[in-house]
């Protein structure tokens, strides 16, 4: 892993089924700055959120993740083959011979454990939050004005749902519960809005990607949604940029989903990511892991763990 920064804390306390978006490497002149440049990096896990007045010049995320474009290492094409060997290998040493009824799936939050506090993610505000939240990214990396957040992401997400759980727990949140979440995703918003900034059409964004890849002859199935992508498979040097974004303070889980992202993405897409990060709108805090060999093969016996846990307690 490679830094932790902390940025614009401001209000809030607290498959193979995807589409390739790949296109022309991206424009010479974007400006970037290298993550080293915003200040003082500690370790990951050993960092503390920092508040940044609101007068004071907010370091941009976008330009954080993609770096100076000459120190961009050239991308790797041939490290998808040996991840997934490795995947088979365990797999068929773990299943030892054994049929299993369904496939088993694996998601991020399967690697998370304590990704956040469990009372608070297992609310049903806090669950409307980060969907409406989600919502508010879609809008921002299309450059959508957003003049009212809740009821702009609201209307926008009602006009897409087909109903479901999250619907029937918003028609039954009472008036304070509503007036609490229009409070706190206005807040959320607000510092990744900040944090963000705008991000160039050029460097093609892509939210709400949804990924799957099938192991051991279907087995394994791992699923996958990265919230914003940017940058292209085509590029010479490596460019792509994974973004998660959590509306919870990050903890010790948060390391695992962002190397589980950089993993199914190279996987599906056979090239290896620039770099891997996650960005928490509660705390303003950025953690960022470069992709590299290591990254992804502490991945790799992250999910072979999961599989084990999870056979072993059938």
């Amino acid at each position: 892993m490679r830094s932790t920064r902390a940025v614009a804390s401001d209000g809030p306390s607290n498959d193979q089924h995807t589409q390739d978006h790949d296109g022309q490497d991206e424009h010479g002149e974007d400006g970037d700055e290298h993550v080293d440049t915003l200040g003082r990096v500690t370790a990951l896990r050993k960092s503390v959120a920092m508040t940044t007045l609101l007068d004071t010049p907010v370091p941009s995320v976008v330009d954080a993740l993609r770096g100076e474009r000459h120190r961009r290492p050239m991308a790797d094409h041939h490290a998808s083959s040996g991840l997934r060997a490795v995947l088979e290998d365990g797999i068929y040493e773990l299943l030892a011979g054994r049929q299993l009824a369904t496939s088993t799936i694996v998601h991020s939050s399967s690697l998370r454990d304590s990704w956040s506090v469990p009372e608070l993610a297992s609310s049903s505000v806090a669950r409307l939050r980060g969907v409406l939240l989600m919502v508010l990214l879609r809008l921002l990396s299309v450059g959508v004005q957003v003049d009212a957040p809740f009821d702009d992401a609201l209307c926008a997400w009602r006009s897409q749902s087909g109903g479901g759980q999250l619907d029937d727990a918003f028609d039954r949140l009472e008036p304070d519960e509503l007036a609490r979440l229009s409070t706190e995703v206005q807040a959320h918003w607000t510092t990744l809005r900040r944090a963000l900034g705008v991000i160039p059409a050029i460097w093609q964004p892509r939210t709400g990607m949804h990924v799957s890849q099938r192991l051991a002859g279907g087995d394994v199935v791992l699923v996958d949604n990265i919230d914003l992508m940017f940058g292209s498979t085509n590029s010479r040097a490596a460019s792509v940029t994974l973004l998660d974004v959590t509306s919870s303070p990050l903890a010790e889980g948060a390391e695992r989903a962002m190397r589980y992202h950089a993993l199914v993405q190279t996987l599906r897409s056979g090239v290896v990511p620039l770099r891997t990060s996650v960005f928490s709108s509660a705390t303003g805090e950025l953690w960022i892991g470069d992709v590299d060999h290591q990254l992804l093969m502490r991945s790799v016996r992250d999910v072979l763990e999961a599989l084990e846990r999870d056979w072993s307690a059938r």
